[in-house]
């Protein structure tokens, strides 16, 4: 695998009405990001705290490049803890993200 992979949790920082108030251009950053085949999946925590997303990367500086565009990064919303990982178990129908990695 050329990529490594990371989950991202993100915690909100600050109230929802300032996280929605950034939530459209979050949510154009995201697109961005899966437009470049960058993340895998990404959603809101349940309950609404923040988020996860699940990213493949060629490093963590890349990872981290990409995080700081982020308008949640940018405004202050959200706190980011990145944790890498090795894929050793994945179900059928993730194969070819992972051989693609």
């Amino acid at each position: 695998m050329s990529h490594k992979f990371f989950l991202v949790d993100l915690s909100y920082v600050r109230p929802l009405k300032e996280v929605d108030e950034h939530l459209d251009a979050h949510v154009q950053f995201l697109n961005d990001q899966y437009a470049q085949q960058h993340f895998i999946f990404s959603g809101p925590k349940e309950p609404r705290e923040g988020g996860i997303i699940l990213a493949r990367m060629k490093n963590r500086e890349a990872l981290d490049q990409v995080l700081s565009c982020d308008p949640f990064n940018k405004a202050g919303l959200a706190r980011y803890s990145v944790t890498q990982f090795i894929p050793r178990m994945y179900a059928d129908t993730f194969k070819a993200v992972l051989e693609d990695a």
